[in-house]
């Protein structure tokens, strides 16, 4: 029993030894090329493409194809007919991916009119009488918070059946 005791006694003082090992050394340098500060990207003067790949390819996709089995949408060929039912053009800003994301207003502006393009990710979904978001409007509307996603989301894309839209992002809706 004593030996057992003393075996405790000696892993209870020993690992702490062990987790120190996880510590960095005092001397111990960035890797090279990592030794200043990442630039954030709302001041990184990255273009739109890049900035869609940061902020938004991590859930729906780098072509737009969004994941059903992640909850997130396909924006390609669809998200332009959120522009043809009332809210749907202040649900794209509200969005907490986009409203909340580290670009600044006048690039996240720049973003949403990207996505908006006909040769773009808004493809024929996009209405003909399309004006493009400003940074003003971008301002204004990413102020407000969402506060139900599903809900609003739902409400709008029940507005598109009733307009005879068909829903074609992927969710099943």
């Amino acid at each position: 029993m004593r030996k057992l005791l003393l075996l405790g006694l000696i892993c209870t003082l020993g690992a702490p030894l062990a987790y120190a090992r996880a510590i960095p050394a005092p001397n111990q340098h960035h890797a090279p090329g990592n030794e200043s500060l990442q630039t954030p990207i709302a001041q990184a003067g990255y273009s739109v493409g890049v900035n869609y790949q940061l902020q938004c390819a991590g859930c729906h996709l780098g072509d737009g194809s969004g994941s059903a089995a992640n909850d997130t949408p396909r924006m390609k060929g669809f998200v332009g007919n959120f522009l043809k039912v009332p809210g749907g053009r202040e649900f794209l800003v509200r969005v907490p991916g986009m409203s909340q994301s580290a670009l600044n207003n006048a690039q996240l502006a720049d973003l949403l009119n990207w996505l908006m393009r006909k040769d773009g990710m808004a493809g024929e979904s996009l209405p003909a009488d399309y004006q493009p978001y400003t940074t003003e409007e971008v301002t204004v509307l990413r102020a407000k918070t969402m506060l139900n996603l599903p809900g609003t989301r739902g409400e709008l894309i029940k507005a598109m059946r009733a307009q005879g839209i068909a829903i074609d992002d992927g969710m099943n809706d």
